[in-house]
This record gives C-alpha cells, sequence and structure tokens, in this order.
C-alpha cells in the first residue's frame, strides 16, 4: 500500500487527490506544522532527507517532489487516466509536462516570495513591486492559456490541474486570483470534485488563510 507523509496545509493534498482520482489505497502518516515557524518537524527526515512533504513510499521507493510524484503515480497507475497518451510527438502530451511543471517550476516561486518577503515588513517593501509583476505575469499567462476553455490540456481534466490548483489556492490566498474570472470558476470546479472532497476529508483540514 503506498503511503503518504502528509503534512497539514501543504502540498501534500494534492498528492491525497490524485490518489483519491485514482481509487487507490494508501495510508496516510500525518505530520504538523510548527505553530512559529510553519516549517515542518525533523520527524520527516527519517523518511527523506530535505524533511519536506509530500513524500511517499511504494514498493520499496521512496519518492519526494510533487511533480515526480504525480508523474511516478499516473505513469505507474494511472492506466491511461488523467494524463494523455505519453508521445513526445504529441502537442498535447508536451503541453501536460509543460503546466505539471510550470506550478512549482515558474508560478510557486513569486508567491512563495510574497510570503516570506511580507514577513520582512518595511525591510522588503523594495522587493513587493518585482514580486507582484511576477505574479500577475503568471497570472495573466494562465488566464490567457485557459480562455474560456475547462481545463488547461486538451480541455479535459487532469493531473496538470490537480498541480495547478495549489497555485490557485495559493493566489487566493496571498495573489490575485479574483482578478481572474476563469481561472476563479476552474478552482470551483476543481474543488467541487467529489474526489477533492474525500481528500480533504482524510487529509484533514486544508486552508491557505483565504
Amino acid at each position: 500500500m503506498i503511503e503518504v507523509h502528509h503534512l497539514n496545509n501543504s502540498r501534500s493534498q494534492r498528492i491525497l487527490w490524485l490518489l483519491e482520482e485514482l481509487g487507490m489505497d494508501y495510508e496516510i502518516v500525518h505530520y504538523q506544522r510548527d505553530p512559529v515557524t510553519r516549517l515542518a518537524p525533523p520527524a520527516i527526515k527519517a523518511v527523506h532527507p530535505l524533511g519536506k512533504s509530500p513524500v511517499i513510499r511504494d514498493a520499496g521507493l521512496v519518492v519526494a517532489e510533487s511533480g515526480t510524484i504525480v508523474e511516478y503515480l499516473v505513469g505507474r497507475y494511472g492506466n491511461g487516466r488523467l494524463a494523455p497518451a505519453a508521445d513526445y510527438k504529441s502537442a498535447d502530451y508536451v503541453a501536460y509536462l509543460h503546466w505539471l511543471h510550470f506550478a512549482e517550476g515558474s508560478a510557486m516561486l513569486p508567491l512563495l516570495l510574497k510570503l516570506y518577503v511580507s514577513r520582512l515588513k518595511e525591510a522588503g517593501a523594495p522587493l513587493a513591486p518585482r514580486i507582484e509583476s511576477e505574479i500577475k505575469n503568471h497570472f495573466d499567462y494562465m488566464s490567457a492559456a485557459l480562455g474560456d476553455r475547462d481545463y488547461f490540456v486538451a480541455n479535459t481534466f487532469s493531473a496538470a490541474d490537480i498541480q495547478l490548483s495549489f497555485v490557485l489556492d495559493a493566489g487566493g490566498a496571498r495573489g490575485p486570483l479574483q482578478d481572474y474570472p476563469n481561472l476563479v470558476r476552474l478552482d470551483e470546479r476543481l474543488r467541487a470534485r467529489p474526489t477533492y472532497k474525500r481528500a480533504i476529508e482524510r487529509g484533514g483540514p486544508y486552508e491557505l488563510g483565504r
């Protein structure tokens, strides 16, 4: 059985959701953030040296990094679900890979910077315009790419939408999500899925400050 090392209010919620979409059995090992530092507890380092969540254990493997975990689970257990066929000549598959990795490779960095720099108060003020411009740049890009479609890849729900959901959540908490009606509709559409709701029930309360 897959073992998910799950930190509250974190990216690992996406992995629980993905496993629900795949209809797989899994066990959750729960961790709570430090109430002062908001960091993961040191105990996670016993699972993976980075001490971050999500991490999964499966069939003797320890897999870390959200994008890697999503690719691993969909590739190994998806049986054609939640991703286009793996064809590097296919525009849909290349788009799927792009959005899967854009979420963490580009979109989350300025959102995290905004969170960290805000803790510096006035000392961080000079960085704010650049951070805000990068957040706007990424949300403009996502909004234009989505357009009036329901989902990002071939207008079909995929694991890329699951991966991007954390960007939408962070954008609702400390970014401009409300300024993009089509992204708001996508966020609502994703949260309405029964599998999303089941993952919340199993993983526990999930809020990023909205």
